[in-house]
């Protein structure tokens, strides 16, 4: 009998993440689902917004944009939370939005267990009222730019907008005859009663506060489009 040789390659087994990035637009509810999610896993969560260092805090009250040279000591701090958390044999989610490649580049670069988890949260929501179409920007530029061309019912800003500020967005919008009768609803991580009551004073229609609860956000919807419904009808 022939000496038959087999050869036997076992398959790798798949790596598995000790780090979960949860990315998205803002108000898609990265806090929200990270946080459950880190519930769930039993790991540790860390929330983007509390690497900010102190002079992008300061520059987000008072809404101004941040540029990406005012992004990168908090991506890096990001990034070093979850290389401590790996160094530890630890495992964690954080919730950011890491909308730009070189942004993930950042968080993840040769890190093959950190994975990116994208949510689409408010076009779900959207996706909810069969007789709304969404329109999206990642800028306040280009979402003004959207707003003229488009004449939508109504608009939901990010008050941390890439650019220019959700608040200088808002401005302009309330300067242009063309725009200035649509509600515009402000989405923001920014919280105390301060930030709310300065953004209802600029002119917002509704201040909503992250993490976004459906009803709210739901109920908001409908009243923006009765709003501007009636803004229409009177001309003004």
């Amino acid at each position: 009998m022939s000496d038959e040789r087999i050869a036997v390659q076992r398959k790798a087994a798949p790596l598995q993440a000790s780090i979960l990035v949860v990315m998205g637009v803002s108000g898609c509810g990265k806090t929200t689902v990270g946080t459950l999610l880190a519930k769930t896993l039993q790991w540790e969560f860390g929330d983007a917004d509390t690497f900010h260092p102190p002079a992008n805090v300061a520059k987000m009250k008072e809404g101004i944009p941040l540029t990406d040279e005012d992004r990168w000591p908090w991506l890096r701090a990001i990034a070093g939370w979850i290389d401590k958390t790996r160094s530890a044999g630890g495992r964690g989610v954080v919730g950011c939005s890491a909308l730009k490649r070189r942004y993930r580049d950042i968080l993840i670069g040769a890190r093959t267990d950190v994975r990116l988890v994208y949510l689409k949260g408010s076009e779900q929501l959207i996706a909810r009222r069969p007789d709304i179409r969404l329109l999206s920007a990642r800028d306040g530029n280009t979402g003004i730019q959207l707003a003229r061309a488009n004449q939508p019912a109504l608009i939901l800003m990010d008050i941390n907008l890439p650019g220019i500020s959700g608040i200088e967005a808002l401005k302009i919008l309330r300067e242009d005859p063309a725009t200035k009768h649509i509600p515009v609803i402000a989405l923001s991580a920014n919280a105390m009663p301060r930030d709310i009551e300065r953004g209802l004073q600029a002119g917002f229609f509704r201040y909503l506060t992250k993490p976004i609860k459906i009803h709210e956000f739901m109920d908001t919807l409908e009243a923006a489009l009765i709003f501007g419904e009636q803004e229409i009808v009177q001309g003004r």
